[in-house]
């Protein structure tokens, strides 16, 4: 184990940067022994599929570790600054469970691009092209994506089964429910978000739903809650964090809703015109379609789920989101939202460090331009 001495110097952004560099390093460790492990083992099966394992390197070297760092100071706090055995592979699981999610998840919106790259389906649709190949490229693509999503799947629960070896057996039980808990959630939410987009409007409790499940829950709360189970975090810190988890993590996700169409892709790294191509009914449209005039919900209707929509329909739509206060009303409920897990963050019973890297964390996910 590892710790600090929290009475050594007065805390200071410069400590948490420290530890959060500590943290990406940990992480960063196993994630690459882990996915090198099996990319040797799979090219030694032939070199051919080597293309697969290259594809997650390249994602899993762009991604911001937002999740494993919750996790991982999750368990700081449940411990008061030391690190616990199996934490670092729990928060490398999560990140690879997370990138499986994008590659499915993009593959399901026919998204193009995914942090400054083109999609894994793209991808592969690409290569099929260019290398002249029997067979239809797109469908080739999509196969390769159903594969490289299978394979991060199955390697992120490998580690969340490592993470528990030193356990005793009733908290690795508790572990591997939570981890559950944690993959049923967000297919559950994941499904609800693909029916939503098949109706022409849908239920503000759905919308909180599925924010709920396929956003807060697995982005903030899950990896609070299970670095804390590992390090040994009593129920009231379990229950807090999943109380933080729920305010800040819906105020990622209207975030996001809100980069996903007001953003810069340059920035973001996806086109802004995704979510609106795929029919999102996320809070911000529910807001616009409730205040739209006639014609304003003309140009929604026009635009949410059409293929074809192009960038002069994406302007349509900022300026109904802009002339209906949609925008201005997410933003509130973000600021809401945000000053009510920095409630909570001021009485949870953790150090004084941890304390003040949750809410840097938190204030890096709610007001973040990508």
């Amino acid at each position: 184990m590892m710790s600090i001495d929290q009475h050594a110097a007065p805390i200071t952004n410069d400590l948490v940067e420290e530890r959060n560099r500590t943290i990406l390093a940990s992480v960063g460790d196993v994630l690459t022994t882990h996915v090198t492990g099996h990319s040797v083992a799979m090219g030694e099966m032939s070199a051919e599929v080597t293309s697969l394992t290259a594809a997650i390197v390249d994602m899993l070297g762009r991604g911001k570790r937002i999740r494993a760092q919750f996790c991982m100071w999750g368990s700081y706090g449940a411990t008061g600054g030391e690190l616990v055995e199996g934490v670092p592979e729990i928060a490398a699981a999560i990140e690879l469970f997370h990138l499986a999610a994008l590659v499915h998840d993009d593959l399901m919106d026919s998204s193009d691009t995914r942090r400054g790259l083109p999609t894994v389906h793209r991808q592969f649709a690409a290569g099929h092209t260019r290398e002249q190949r029997l067979g239809d490229a797109d469908n080739h693509g999509s196969a390769a994506a159903i594969l490289v999503g299978d394979m991060l799947l199955s390697w992120s629960d490998d580690l969340a089964a490592m993470s528990t070896d030193s356990l005793d057996s009733r908290t690795r039980r508790t572990v591997r429910a939570m981890w559950s808990r944690m993959r049923d959630e967000a297919y559950a939410g994941q499904y609800l978000d693909m029916l939503s987009q098949t109706e022409v409007s849908t239920s503000r409790r759905r919308t909180d739903l599925i924010l709920e499940l396929k956003s807060a829950k697995y982005t903030i709360s899950h990896p609070l809650r299970l670095g804390a189970a590992i390090a040994g975090g009593d129920d009231e810190l379990l229950h807090l964090y999943d109380q933080i988890g729920l305010t800040a993590g819906a105020a990622f996700q209207l975030r996001d809703d809100l980069l996903g169409v007001f953003g810069d892709p340059q920035v973001t790294g996806k086109p802004a015109v995704d979510d609106i191509r795929e029919g999102k009914r996320t809070l911000l449209m529910a807001v616009a379609e409730s205040r739209a005039g006639d014609s304003q919900k003309q140009v929604l209707r026009h635009a949410l789920g059409n293929p074809a929509v192009g960038d002069a329909d994406l302007e349509a739509v900022r300026s109904v989101l802009t002339d209906t206060g949609a925008d201005e009303a997410v933003e509130d409920r973000i600021r809401e939202l945000t000053d009510n897990a920095m409630e909570i963050l001021e009485y949870l019973p953790v150090d004084e460090l941890t304390r003040t890297a949750l809410t840097g964390l938190i204030e890096r996910c709610v007001w973040r331009r990508s």
